[in-house]
Protein backbone atom coordinates (compact mmCIF):
# COMPACT_ATOMS: atom_id res chain seq x y z
CA UNK A 1 0.00 0.00 0.00
CA UNK A 2 1.34 3.23 -0.93
CA UNK A 3 1.96 6.58 0.43
CA UNK A 4 -1.12 7.66 -1.72
CA UNK A 5 -3.41 5.85 0.85
CA UNK A 6 -2.67 8.57 3.53
CA UNK A 7 -3.42 11.30 1.28
CA UNK A 8 -7.09 11.93 1.29
CA UNK A 9 -9.44 14.73 2.56
CA UNK A 10 -9.57 13.17 6.27
CA UNK A 11 -5.75 14.19 6.78
CA UNK A 12 -6.61 17.12 5.37
CA UNK A 13 -9.84 17.68 7.77
CA UNK A 14 -8.31 17.10 10.92
CA UNK A 15 -5.80 19.55 9.83
CA UNK A 16 -2.60 16.99 9.55
CA UNK A 17 -1.58 19.03 6.75
CA UNK A 18 -2.38 22.29 5.02
CA UNK A 19 -4.41 22.11 1.82
CA UNK A 20 -1.88 24.07 0.03
CA UNK A 21 0.70 21.35 0.40
CA UNK A 22 1.85 19.55 -2.84
CA UNK A 23 1.74 16.23 -3.52
CA UNK A 24 5.68 15.94 -3.16
CA UNK A 25 5.50 17.38 0.10
CA UNK A 26 2.50 15.23 1.55
CA UNK A 27 4.40 11.97 0.79
CA UNK A 28 7.82 13.64 2.64
CA UNK A 29 5.77 14.85 5.84
CA UNK A 30 4.49 10.77 6.33
CA UNK A 31 7.97 9.67 5.12
CA UNK A 32 9.10 11.79 8.05
CA UNK A 33 6.22 10.87 10.63
CA UNK A 34 7.30 7.33 10.41
CA UNK A 35 10.57 7.33 10.17
CA UNK A 36 10.73 9.84 13.07
CA UNK A 37 7.92 9.50 15.12
CA UNK A 38 7.92 5.57 15.11
CA UNK A 39 11.39 5.21 16.60
CA UNK A 40 11.38 8.00 18.62
CA UNK A 41 7.66 7.41 20.27
CA UNK A 42 8.92 3.76 21.08
CA UNK A 43 12.23 4.59 22.33
CA UNK A 44 11.03 7.09 24.87
CA UNK A 45 8.26 5.28 25.42
CA UNK A 46 10.23 2.38 26.74
CA UNK A 47 12.02 4.64 28.62
CA UNK A 48 9.03 5.48 30.30
CA UNK A 49 8.32 2.11 31.10
CA UNK A 50 11.34 1.58 32.49
CA UNK A 51 10.97 4.98 34.91
CA UNK A 52 7.64 4.72 36.13
CA UNK A 53 8.45 0.52 36.58
CA UNK A 54 10.07 1.22 40.26
CA UNK A 55 6.96 3.04 41.46
CA UNK A 56 5.00 0.16 40.26
CA UNK A 57 7.77 -2.06 41.82
CA UNK A 58 7.75 -0.66 44.80
CA UNK A 59 4.09 -1.28 45.67
CA UNK A 60 4.24 -4.80 44.63
CA UNK A 61 6.91 -5.77 47.03
CA UNK A 62 10.43 -4.01 46.39
CA UNK A 63 9.73 -1.51 49.69
CA UNK A 64 10.12 -4.87 51.60
CA UNK A 65 12.21 -6.94 49.77
CA UNK A 66 15.12 -3.99 49.69
CA UNK A 67 13.87 -2.12 53.03
CA UNK A 68 12.77 0.95 51.01
CA UNK A 69 11.41 2.33 53.99
CA UNK A 70 11.34 6.59 54.74
CA UNK A 71 12.43 8.70 52.09
CA UNK A 72 14.15 5.77 50.14
CA UNK A 73 12.13 6.11 47.32
CA UNK A 74 12.57 9.79 47.15
CA UNK A 75 16.28 9.31 47.16
CA UNK A 76 15.63 6.61 44.02
CA UNK A 77 14.07 9.11 42.33
CA UNK A 78 16.26 12.27 43.05
CA UNK A 79 20.01 10.08 41.77
CA UNK A 80 18.04 8.98 38.82
CA UNK A 81 17.16 13.15 37.97
CA UNK A 82 21.10 13.77 39.23
CA UNK A 83 22.18 11.27 36.68
CA UNK A 84 19.84 13.00 33.97
CA UNK A 85 20.98 16.40 34.89
CA UNK A 86 24.46 16.10 34.40
CA UNK A 87 24.12 14.38 30.37
CA UNK A 88 21.64 17.04 29.47
CA UNK A 89 23.38 19.89 27.75
CA UNK A 90 26.52 17.50 26.90
CA UNK A 91 24.34 15.28 25.15
CA UNK A 92 22.59 17.47 22.97
CA UNK A 93 25.75 19.25 22.04
CA UNK A 94 27.35 15.66 21.13
CA UNK A 95 23.89 15.73 18.92
CA UNK A 96 24.74 18.27 16.73
CA UNK A 97 27.66 17.03 15.24
CA UNK A 98 27.74 12.82 15.08
CA UNK A 99 24.90 10.80 13.25
CA UNK A 100 22.01 10.79 15.65
CA UNK A 101 20.82 7.24 13.99
CA UNK A 102 23.75 5.66 15.56
CA UNK A 103 23.90 7.80 18.92
CA UNK A 104 20.44 7.50 20.52
CA UNK A 105 20.04 3.91 19.78
CA UNK A 106 23.81 2.90 21.49
CA UNK A 107 22.20 4.32 24.93
CA UNK A 108 19.22 3.18 24.08
CA UNK A 109 20.53 -0.65 24.55
CA UNK A 110 22.83 0.68 27.43
CA UNK A 111 20.23 2.03 29.31
CA UNK A 112 18.24 -1.26 28.51
CA UNK A 113 21.56 -3.19 30.42
CA UNK A 114 21.04 -1.22 33.03
CA UNK A 115 16.96 -1.61 33.32
CA UNK A 116 17.73 -5.15 33.23
CA UNK A 117 20.63 -5.04 36.64
CA UNK A 118 17.74 -3.31 38.34
CA UNK A 119 16.12 -6.77 38.46
CA UNK A 120 19.24 -8.55 40.34
CA UNK A 121 20.29 -5.99 43.02
CA UNK A 122 20.51 -7.18 46.54
CA UNK A 123 19.72 -4.15 48.44
CA UNK A 124 19.10 -0.14 48.58
CA UNK A 125 22.78 1.33 47.96
CA UNK A 126 23.29 -1.40 44.13
CA UNK A 127 20.36 0.12 43.54
CA UNK A 128 20.70 3.45 44.06
CA UNK A 129 24.11 3.20 41.40
CA UNK A 130 21.69 1.46 39.14
CA UNK A 131 19.29 4.02 39.12
CA UNK A 132 22.56 6.76 38.53
CA UNK A 133 23.20 5.03 35.35
CA UNK A 134 19.87 4.56 34.24
CA UNK A 135 19.12 8.20 34.84
CA UNK A 136 22.66 8.86 32.24
CA UNK A 137 21.34 6.55 29.62
CA UNK A 138 17.90 7.53 29.24
CA UNK A 139 18.60 11.39 28.60
CA UNK A 140 19.30 11.09 25.05
CA UNK A 141 16.37 8.77 24.36
CA UNK A 142 14.26 11.94 25.43
CA UNK A 143 15.63 15.11 25.14
CA UNK A 144 17.56 13.93 21.94
CA UNK A 145 14.80 12.36 20.49
CA UNK A 146 12.77 16.06 21.03
CA UNK A 147 15.61 17.97 18.93
CA UNK A 148 15.62 15.57 16.35
CA UNK A 149 11.74 16.24 16.02
CA UNK A 150 11.80 19.78 16.81
CA UNK A 151 14.30 20.11 13.59
CA UNK A 152 12.26 18.49 10.65
CA UNK A 153 8.79 20.09 11.22
CA UNK A 154 7.10 23.07 9.90
CA UNK A 155 5.58 25.23 12.56
CA UNK A 156 1.87 24.58 12.03
CA UNK A 157 2.75 20.82 12.13
CA UNK A 158 5.03 20.70 15.36
CA UNK A 159 2.19 20.92 17.87
CA UNK A 160 0.87 17.86 16.69
CA UNK A 161 3.48 15.95 16.36
CA UNK A 162 5.41 17.14 19.96
CA UNK A 163 1.79 15.96 21.30
CA UNK A 164 1.96 12.71 19.69
CA UNK A 165 5.88 12.08 20.74
CA UNK A 166 4.36 13.63 24.33
CA UNK A 167 1.59 10.90 24.77
CA UNK A 168 4.36 8.05 24.74
CA UNK A 169 5.02 9.33 28.66
CA UNK A 170 1.40 8.19 29.97
CA UNK A 171 0.92 5.30 27.43
CA UNK A 172 4.10 3.95 29.01
CA UNK A 173 2.73 4.82 32.36
CA UNK A 174 -0.33 2.91 31.57
CA UNK A 175 1.45 -0.05 30.39
CA UNK A 176 3.54 -0.64 33.12
CA UNK A 177 0.70 -1.02 35.20
CA UNK A 178 -0.62 -3.75 33.52
CA UNK A 179 2.91 -5.03 33.49
CA UNK A 180 2.89 -5.02 36.52
CA UNK A 181 -0.07 -7.14 37.35
CA UNK A 182 1.25 -9.58 34.53
CA UNK A 183 4.46 -9.98 36.89
CA UNK A 184 2.35 -10.36 39.81
CA UNK A 185 1.73 -13.46 38.41
CA UNK A 186 5.47 -14.79 38.00
CA UNK A 187 5.92 -14.41 41.43
CA UNK A 188 8.24 -17.44 42.47
CA UNK A 189 9.37 -18.48 38.86
CA UNK A 190 12.78 -18.63 38.70
CA UNK A 191 13.14 -17.70 42.58
CA UNK A 192 12.83 -14.37 41.42
CA UNK A 193 9.83 -11.74 43.16
CA UNK A 194 7.14 -10.38 40.78
CA UNK A 195 8.37 -6.88 40.52
CA UNK A 196 12.07 -8.17 39.86
CA UNK A 197 10.60 -9.88 36.84
CA UNK A 198 9.02 -6.43 35.50
CA UNK A 199 12.23 -4.97 35.22
CA UNK A 200 13.35 -8.28 33.03
CA UNK A 201 10.49 -8.06 30.66
CA UNK A 202 11.25 -4.12 30.34
CA UNK A 203 14.64 -4.89 28.94
CA UNK A 204 13.35 -7.25 26.54
CA UNK A 205 10.99 -4.93 25.10
CA UNK A 206 13.23 -2.28 25.47
CA UNK A 207 16.88 -2.98 23.30
CA UNK A 208 15.12 -4.47 20.34
CA UNK A 209 13.86 -0.88 20.02
CA UNK A 210 17.56 0.47 19.85
CA UNK A 211 17.73 -1.59 16.33
CA UNK A 212 14.66 -0.16 14.92
CA UNK A 213 16.57 3.27 15.44
CA UNK A 214 19.46 2.42 13.40
CA UNK A 215 17.51 0.99 10.79
CA UNK A 216 14.85 4.00 10.29
CA UNK A 217 15.76 7.01 12.54
CA UNK A 218 17.75 10.16 10.27
CA UNK A 219 19.72 12.60 11.39
CA UNK A 220 18.50 16.11 11.49
CA UNK A 221 17.67 17.89 7.44
CA UNK A 222 20.84 19.03 5.91
CA UNK A 223 22.69 16.24 7.31
CA UNK A 224 20.69 13.34 6.77
CA UNK A 225 21.85 10.12 5.19
CA UNK A 226 18.89 8.04 5.57
CA UNK A 227 18.13 5.59 2.92
CA UNK A 228 14.38 5.76 3.14
CA UNK A 229 14.56 9.07 1.22
CA UNK A 230 15.32 10.18 -1.78
CA UNK A 231 17.81 12.91 -2.77
CA UNK A 232 14.86 15.10 -3.94
CA UNK A 233 13.06 15.09 -0.52
CA UNK A 234 16.06 15.66 1.55
CA UNK A 235 16.44 18.83 -0.34
CA UNK A 236 12.55 19.31 -0.18
CA UNK A 237 12.85 18.84 3.69
CA UNK A 238 15.54 21.63 3.58
CA UNK A 239 14.01 24.04 1.83
CA UNK A 240 10.73 23.96 3.29
CA UNK A 241 12.14 24.18 6.61
CA UNK A 242 14.01 27.71 5.28
CA UNK A 243 10.98 28.74 3.91
CA UNK A 244 9.34 28.76 7.25
CA UNK A 245 12.58 30.66 8.86
CA UNK A 246 14.28 27.73 10.32
CA UNK A 247 17.79 28.14 9.54
CA UNK A 248 19.87 25.47 9.10
CA UNK A 249 23.46 24.06 11.19
CA UNK A 250 25.58 27.02 11.55
CA UNK A 251 27.93 24.35 13.21
CA UNK A 252 28.97 23.55 17.01
CA UNK A 253 31.93 26.24 18.06
CA UNK A 254 32.94 27.43 21.27
CA UNK A 255 30.51 30.59 20.77
CA UNK A 256 27.90 28.46 21.05
CA UNK A 257 27.37 28.86 25.21
CA UNK A 258 27.36 32.90 24.43
CA UNK A 259 24.64 32.07 21.86
CA UNK A 260 22.50 30.16 24.08
CA UNK A 261 22.59 32.19 26.94
CA UNK A 262 21.67 35.53 24.78
CA UNK A 263 18.91 34.45 23.39
CA UNK A 264 15.90 35.31 25.81
CA UNK A 265 14.06 32.04 25.09
CA UNK A 266 16.39 30.28 27.16
CA UNK A 267 15.75 32.44 30.19
CA UNK A 268 12.03 32.87 29.60
CA UNK A 269 10.63 29.20 28.98
CA UNK A 270 13.44 28.10 31.24
CA UNK A 271 11.07 30.23 33.60
CA UNK A 272 7.71 29.23 31.98
CA UNK A 273 8.40 26.39 31.74
CA UNK A 274 9.35 24.73 34.22
CA UNK A 275 6.65 26.33 36.46
CA UNK A 276 3.53 24.78 34.24
CA UNK A 277 5.31 21.39 33.91
CA UNK A 278 5.81 21.30 37.84
CA UNK A 279 1.86 22.20 38.47
CA UNK A 280 0.31 19.32 37.41
CA UNK A 281 2.95 17.03 39.84
CA UNK A 282 0.11 15.99 41.89
CA UNK A 283 -1.53 14.05 39.21
CA UNK A 284 1.16 11.42 39.15
CA UNK A 285 2.81 9.77 42.58
CA UNK A 286 0.62 11.62 45.02
CA UNK A 287 -2.53 10.55 43.32
CA UNK A 288 -1.17 6.64 43.15
CA UNK A 289 0.10 7.27 47.10
CA UNK A 290 -3.85 8.72 47.96
CA UNK A 291 -5.43 5.43 45.91
CA UNK A 292 -3.41 3.59 47.88
CA UNK A 293 -2.91 5.01 51.45
CA UNK A 294 -7.21 6.47 51.42
CA UNK A 295 -9.30 4.77 48.95
CA UNK A 296 -7.51 0.86 48.89
CA UNK A 297 -5.25 0.63 51.94
CA UNK A 298 -5.66 -3.32 52.25
CA UNK A 299 -3.38 -3.83 49.09
CA UNK A 300 -4.64 -7.05 47.87
CA UNK A 301 -4.50 -7.81 44.28
CA UNK A 302 -7.84 -6.65 43.81
CA UNK A 303 -6.91 -3.12 45.54
CA UNK A 304 -3.83 -3.09 43.01
CA UNK A 305 -5.08 -3.64 39.95
CA UNK A 306 -8.20 -1.04 40.86
CA UNK A 307 -5.67 1.74 41.97
CA UNK A 308 -4.07 0.92 38.24
CA UNK A 309 -6.67 1.16 36.68
CA UNK A 310 -7.87 4.70 38.19
CA UNK A 311 -4.29 5.80 37.50
CA UNK A 312 -4.72 5.13 34.30
CA UNK A 313 -8.45 6.91 33.52
CA UNK A 314 -6.18 9.99 34.43
CA UNK A 315 -3.02 9.20 32.15
CA UNK A 316 -5.82 8.25 29.27
CA UNK A 317 -7.43 11.89 30.06
CA UNK A 318 -3.57 12.98 29.57
CA UNK A 319 -3.45 11.73 26.01
CA UNK A 320 -6.71 13.16 24.98
CA UNK A 321 -5.92 16.53 26.62
CA UNK A 322 -2.66 16.45 24.56
CA UNK A 323 -4.26 16.00 21.01
CA UNK A 324 -6.84 18.32 21.90
CA UNK A 325 -4.99 20.69 22.35
CA UNK A 326 -2.23 20.13 19.91
CA UNK A 327 -4.82 20.43 17.08
CA UNK A 328 -6.13 23.66 18.72
CA UNK A 329 -2.94 25.44 18.96
CA UNK A 330 -1.78 24.67 15.49
CA UNK A 331 -4.83 25.45 14.21
CA UNK A 332 -4.70 28.76 16.16
CA UNK A 333 -1.47 29.23 15.24
CA UNK A 334 -0.34 30.02 18.99
CA UNK A 335 0.38 28.24 21.90
CA UNK A 336 -0.53 31.04 24.89
CA UNK A 337 -4.25 30.77 25.15
CA UNK A 338 -4.01 26.99 25.47
CA UNK A 339 -1.48 27.14 28.08
CA UNK A 340 -4.03 30.05 30.07
CA UNK A 341 -7.05 27.57 29.50
CA UNK A 342 -5.03 24.83 31.13
CA UNK A 343 -3.79 27.19 33.62
CA UNK A 344 -6.56 28.53 34.89
CA UNK A 345 -8.41 24.77 35.54
CA UNK A 346 -4.33 23.89 36.93
CA UNK A 347 -4.93 26.62 39.97
CA UNK A 348 -8.29 25.72 40.80
CA UNK A 349 -7.43 21.77 41.04
CA UNK A 350 -4.21 22.83 43.28
CA UNK A 351 -6.35 24.87 45.36
CA UNK A 352 -8.88 22.00 45.84
CA UNK A 353 -5.90 19.85 46.66
CA UNK A 354 -4.69 21.71 49.08
CA UNK A 355 -8.02 22.31 51.07
CA UNK A 356 -7.81 18.88 51.24
CA UNK A 357 -11.24 17.73 53.73
CA UNK A 358 -13.59 17.44 51.00
CA UNK A 359 -15.37 14.26 49.69
CA UNK A 360 -13.21 12.06 48.24
CA UNK A 361 -15.34 12.97 45.05
CA UNK A 362 -14.18 16.43 44.79
CA UNK A 363 -10.48 14.90 45.35
CA UNK A 364 -10.79 12.38 42.97
CA UNK A 365 -12.42 14.68 39.77
CA UNK A 366 -9.21 17.20 40.99
CA UNK A 367 -6.58 14.41 40.58
CA UNK A 368 -8.16 13.22 37.21
CA UNK A 369 -8.34 16.98 35.99
CA UNK A 370 -4.86 17.52 36.51
CA UNK A 371 -4.13 14.92 33.93
CA UNK A 372 -6.37 16.60 31.64
CA UNK A 373 -3.84 19.85 32.16
CA UNK A 374 -0.79 17.71 31.60
CA UNK A 375 -1.82 17.80 27.72
CA UNK A 376 -0.57 21.27 26.74
CA UNK A 377 2.92 20.00 28.52
CA UNK A 378 4.27 19.17 25.02
CA UNK A 379 2.97 22.70 23.60
CA UNK A 380 6.07 24.59 25.21
CA UNK A 381 8.45 22.66 23.76
CA UNK A 382 6.91 23.38 20.16
CA UNK A 383 6.84 26.76 21.45
CA UNK A 384 10.96 27.27 22.12
CA UNK A 385 11.55 25.50 19.16
CA UNK A 386 9.80 28.85 17.23
CA UNK A 387 11.30 31.21 19.07
CA UNK A 388 14.45 29.69 18.60
CA UNK A 389 14.48 28.67 14.57
CA UNK A 390 16.71 30.91 13.58
CA UNK A 391 20.29 28.98 15.20
CA UNK A 392 19.89 25.27 15.41
CA UNK A 393 22.66 24.08 17.47
CA UNK A 394 20.85 26.98 20.34
CA UNK A 395 17.86 25.46 20.02
CA UNK A 396 19.71 22.23 20.89
CA UNK A 397 21.04 23.00 23.69
CA UNK A 398 18.95 25.37 25.01
CA UNK A 399 15.61 22.54 24.83
CA UNK A 400 18.16 20.64 27.20
CA UNK A 401 19.05 23.39 29.10
CA UNK A 402 15.35 24.00 30.11
CA UNK A 403 14.68 20.30 30.41
CA UNK A 404 17.66 20.37 32.98
CA UNK A 405 15.37 22.89 35.00
CA UNK A 406 12.77 20.20 34.83
CA UNK A 407 15.18 17.95 36.01
CA UNK A 408 16.50 20.08 38.70
CA UNK A 409 12.86 20.33 39.76
CA UNK A 410 12.37 16.69 39.65
CA UNK A 411 14.61 16.09 42.52
CA UNK A 412 14.35 18.88 44.53
CA UNK A 413 10.60 19.12 44.69
CA UNK A 414 9.48 15.39 45.55
CA UNK A 415 12.36 15.80 48.54
CA UNK A 416 11.30 19.43 49.77
CA UNK A 417 7.81 19.60 49.35
CA UNK A 418 6.36 16.11 48.58
CA UNK A 419 8.22 14.04 50.71
CA UNK A 420 6.96 10.26 51.01
CA UNK A 421 6.44 10.66 54.78
CA UNK A 422 4.08 13.12 53.89
CA UNK A 423 1.83 10.94 52.49
CA UNK A 424 -1.45 11.40 51.71
CA UNK A 425 -1.67 14.86 53.12
CA UNK A 426 1.17 16.32 51.31
CA UNK A 427 0.45 20.20 52.36
CA UNK A 428 3.65 21.97 51.90
CA UNK A 429 3.39 19.97 48.07
CA UNK A 430 0.18 21.61 47.78
CA UNK A 431 0.85 24.88 49.04
CA UNK A 432 4.03 24.76 46.11
CA UNK A 433 1.48 23.70 44.10
CA UNK A 434 -0.85 26.46 44.26
CA UNK A 435 1.82 29.30 44.33
CA UNK A 436 3.54 27.94 41.11
CA UNK A 437 0.18 27.68 39.20
CA UNK A 438 -0.53 31.37 39.88
CA UNK A 439 3.17 32.61 38.93
CA UNK A 440 2.40 30.56 35.94
CA UNK A 441 -0.35 32.51 34.77
CA UNK A 442 1.53 35.87 35.03
CA UNK A 443 4.37 34.64 32.80
CA UNK A 444 2.73 33.37 29.90
CA UNK A 445 2.40 37.32 28.88
CA UNK A 446 5.85 37.77 28.94
CA UNK A 447 7.05 35.43 26.03
CA UNK A 448 4.11 37.01 23.98
CA UNK A 449 5.09 40.60 24.35
CA UNK A 450 8.90 39.34 23.72
CA UNK A 451 8.33 38.09 20.25
CA UNK A 452 5.85 40.97 19.03
CA UNK A 453 8.43 43.35 20.21
CA UNK A 454 11.31 41.16 18.27
CA UNK A 455 8.71 41.05 15.38
CA UNK A 456 7.84 44.73 15.41
CA UNK A 457 11.99 45.92 15.77
CA UNK A 458 13.10 43.13 13.24
CA UNK A 459 15.11 41.72 15.82
CA UNK A 460 16.92 38.34 14.48
CA UNK A 461 14.89 38.49 11.10
CA UNK A 462 18.07 40.34 9.75
CA UNK A 463 20.16 37.89 10.94
CA UNK A 464 18.19 35.20 10.05
CA UNK A 465 17.56 36.26 6.50
CA UNK A 466 20.88 36.67 5.32
CA UNK A 467 21.74 32.83 7.00
CA UNK A 468 19.15 31.20 4.97
CA UNK A 469 19.98 33.04 1.99
CA UNK A 470 23.64 31.78 2.19
CA UNK A 471 22.52 28.68 2.40
CA UNK A 472 20.30 28.86 -0.64
CA UNK A 473 23.78 30.11 -2.53
CA UNK A 474 23.34 33.81 -2.52
CA UNK A 475 27.21 34.94 -2.63
CA UNK A 476 26.80 38.62 -2.00
CA UNK A 477 25.03 38.61 1.27
CA UNK A 478 28.47 39.23 3.30
CA UNK A 479 28.66 42.67 1.24
CA UNK A 480 25.11 43.78 2.34
CA UNK A 481 26.28 43.22 6.11
CA UNK A 482 29.08 45.02 5.31
CA UNK A 483 26.93 47.97 4.42
CA UNK A 484 24.04 47.58 6.97
CA UNK A 485 24.16 49.96 9.50
CA UNK A 486 22.12 48.27 11.67
CA UNK A 487 24.61 45.88 12.87
CA UNK A 488 27.55 46.28 15.14
CA UNK A 489 31.53 45.42 14.37
CA UNK A 490 30.83 42.22 16.71
CA UNK A 491 27.75 41.28 14.89
CA UNK A 492 28.97 42.06 11.37
CA UNK A 493 31.96 39.85 12.29
CA UNK A 494 29.77 36.85 13.57
CA UNK A 495 27.73 36.83 10.92
CA UNK A 496 29.96 36.70 8.09
CA UNK A 497 31.85 34.18 10.03
CA UNK A 498 27.95 32.30 9.94
CA UNK A 499 27.44 32.44 6.17
CA UNK A 500 30.98 31.36 5.04
CA UNK A 501 30.64 28.56 7.41
CA UNK A 502 27.77 27.72 5.42
CA UNK A 503 29.21 28.17 2.28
Amino acid sequence: MGFDYFMNPFAEWIGWFPKHYSREERVLVHKIDLLILVFACFSTWACNLDVNAIYNAYVSGMQDDLELYGNRLSYLNAIYWVGTIAFQIPSNAILTVVPAEYYIPAFEIMWGMFTLGTAFVKNYNQLMVIRFFVGVTSTPCWIGNVHIINSWYRKQELGKRNAIFYNTYPLGAMFTGYLQNACLTLDGVGGLQGWRWLFIICTVITVPISFIGVMFFPNVPGKCKSRWLTEAEKELAVKRLLDEGFAPSQGLNWNILKRVFKAWPTWVFLILANLYWQTPYPSTTPYLLWLNDVVYPAQTVSDINMVNNLSTISYAISIVSAMFFAFYSDWRGNRWDSLVMAGVLVLACNVILLVYHVPNGAMFFAFIALGFCNGPINLVIAWIAESLAYDLEVRSIALAFVNMGYCILALVVPLSVFQTKDQPRFKAGYIWSVCISVAELIMIPVPMYLERRDKRLGIRQAETDLIIASAVGLDEVSKEVAGDASFSGDEKKDIDVKIHGLS
